[in-house]
């Protein structure tokens, strides 16, 4: 007979659910926590593998165009180990960056300079602009740039010959003056449907030729009286 005054009490197995669900809980927190530390290595894995392969592409690409400013039969020194690094900010450059010297049996015969017009329309335009010693432009090319597809990326040999057109010019044959765009009263053309880029452009090369022409000695030297000083082992560095 049931005592009336007796107070009822649980099945012994009504915690087992309270306990399954508890445990539920921490399984699932821990196979979040598990996964997320797993995905954030996988990202970060990615984004270094990324990085790496996106370096060595602007890495080619630069060396591709080094050889085509100043091809292999105009110099006999390899001339990918005759890099300094320059940090000039007549340049448009904000850190240092690798500029590039030609010999021919020991002697200088040209210079590749970095360059950035930091005016573009999309952004900056890395280029790099080929010297003699003379000061005349041996060749031009864009490394890196954002500019508009089927517009401001006609500065790209692949899509133009338009950068080929400063071949050959100088500050002796061409006055400052004309380094300006046709709109702007200089004698480069406009590209199609594009001002602003190939503005950013003249007005960097510009620079480039006035930079070799003050500090021309000092480039073609590389001796450590001059404005360079000692980076690390053979590699010469030059803060303008």
């Amino acid at each position: 007979m049931t005592n009336p005054n007796q107070e009822p009490t649980e099945p012994k197995d009504a915690e087992a659910p309270a306990l399954s669900m508890k445990s539920s809980i921490l399984k699932g927190v821990l196979g979040l926590g598990i996964f997320a530390v797993i995905t954030a290595g996988l990202i970060a894995l990615t984004q270094q593998m990324t990085a790496k392969t996106i370096k060595e592409q602007v890495a080619l690409a630069r060396s591709k165009a080094l050889y085509e400013i100043i091809p292999a039969n105009e110099h006999n020194n390899a001339l990918l180990n005759e890099a300094f690094l320059i940090n000039a900010q007549a340049l448009g450059l904000n850190k240092s960056d690798h500029a590039y010297i030609a010999k021919l049996d020991g002697r200088p015969v040209s210079l590749i300079l970095p360059v950035i017009a930091p005016d573009g329309y999309s952004g900056p335009i890395k280029l790099i602009v080929g010297l003699d010693t003379q000061g005349n432009i041996k060749g031009v090319r864009v490394v890196e740039h954002r500019e508009t597809p089927g517009l401001g990326d006609k500065i790209e040999l692949q899509k133009s010959d338009w950068i080929n057109g400063f071949n050959g010019l100088s500050l002796d044959n061409t006055p400052a003056e004309q380094w300006k765009v046709k709109k702007d009263g200089g004698q480069f053309d406009q590209l199609t449907g594009a001002t602003i880029t190939p503005r950013a452009i003249v007005n960097a090369i510009l620079k480039s030729l006035q930079f070799y022409k003050t500090h021309q000695k000092a480039l073609l030297a590389l001796a450590p009286e001059s404005l360079f000083s000692p980076f690390q082992s053979d590699t010469k560095s030059e803060q303008l």
